[in-house]
């Protein structure tokens, strides 16, 4: 869509901020076109003066737009939103939102009041659709006035009473014959229908509410590098300070013994040691606290009882898996040995 909009062959950069998820970049290059990554300043947001440099003169004859998650992947609401959409647009590109995180704006803000052209939601993330393994995934793409006439068609369009197709006028046409599964479709739509806008923004504020009160209860532990004099959004990025000798990858595994599912980590990259926390809103105060008694026992063993760590799981199956081996030669073909 960005593409058509465009129409100039010399506009192949898409500008990424380093925070982001790997999928952004790789989305890129299966469109097309480049990445270009932007670094994150002091506080976690997008550096202004290297986004201004990146489209400065010549440069922003190659710029097609850039991809931006917001809240970013840190957690953290980009303040210079506006000003960031701004520079965009006055170098001739658009700006593409990854809706990953907007279990945390439901209600509350609107992309394209804020001046995304294009963006589409996780319904996997937001809108309570399998997602990985429970798939397959479906999502949805949503675009303002610039590019809703090149959205791949047709759609449906509510004339009087009834629904019609049509091809928007500009349309890049089918992207498949296959969209993604449409039952998941049907249940991201039931559960927007029985929560109703109310509901929605509800969701967003329970998500938020219980980083915060997550991340306060862990803080001294587990600091987040960035933002830590900020309200968190629906998730945060922690850097966990248990010693030289205790790695992420030990809590992780440790966190198994006390029956918690570990969350996301060594990611974003610019994490040291990673340890992401994204709670959702449906979990209760309860086991908000009795996770974060966890994090606290394992912070203690790993000052009494490193190993106790180093060699979890201790519960399950199977204990520590050699996962880089696993990695470099992954056995893909059962051999009934």
């Amino acid at each position: 869509m960005i593409r058509a909009r465009l129409n100039d062959p010399r506009r192949t950069m898409i500008l990424v901020p380093d925070s982001a998820h790997g999928t952004n970049p790789a989305t890129c290059g299966m469109a097309g076109f480049t990445a270009g990554q932007i670094p994150s300043d002091k506080d976690g947001a997008i550096d202004i003066a290297a986004l201004k440099e990146a489209v400065s003169g010549e440069k922003a004859k190659n710029l097609a737009g850039m991809m931006i998650t917001n809240p970013g992947t840190l957690g953290l609401f980009e303040k210079n939103i506006a000003e960031i959409i701004h520079i965009i647009h006055n170098a001739g590109g658009l700006v593409y939102g990854d809706g990953a995180n907007m279990n945390a704006l439901m209600g509350i803000v609107k992309p394209g009041e804020l001046g995304f052209d294009v963006l589409h939601l996780n319904l996997h993330k937001t809108f309570s659709t399998p997602h990985g393994g429970g798939g397959p995934g479906a999502g949805a793409v949503v675009a303002g006035k610039t590019l809703s006439a090149y959205l791949p068609g047709p759609v449906a369009v509510y004339s009087g009473a009834t629904y019609n197709l049509k091809q928007p006028a500009s349309s890049i046409g089918r992207l498949k014959v296959f969209n993604g599964n449409f039952s998941i479709l049907v249940r991201a739509y039931t559960y927007i229908k029985t929560l109703g806008a109310r509901g929605l923004k509800r969701v967003s504020e329970y998500a938020v509410l219980n980083a915060n009160y997550l991340r306060f209860l862990v803080k001294e532990k587990y600091p987040t590098p960035f933002g830590s004099d900020r309200i968190c959004m629906h998730e945060f990025c922690a850097s966990p300070d248990l010693g030289s000798t205790i790695h992420t990858i030990d809590i992780a595994k440790r966190l198994i013994d006390y029956g918690f599912h570990p969350p996301t980590v060594y990611f974003p990259l610019i994490v040291k040691e990673a340890f992401m926390a994204e709670p959702t809103e449906t979990e209760s105060k309860e086991t908000l606290e009795a996770f974060a008694g966890a994090l606290a026992k394992i912070a203690q063993e790993a000052e009494t009882n490193p190993e106790l760590l180093k060699e979890a799981p201790h519960l399950t199956p199977v204990g520590r898996l050699d996962e880089t081996a696993a990695a470099r030669n992954p056995v893909l073909r059962y051999t009934g040995q």
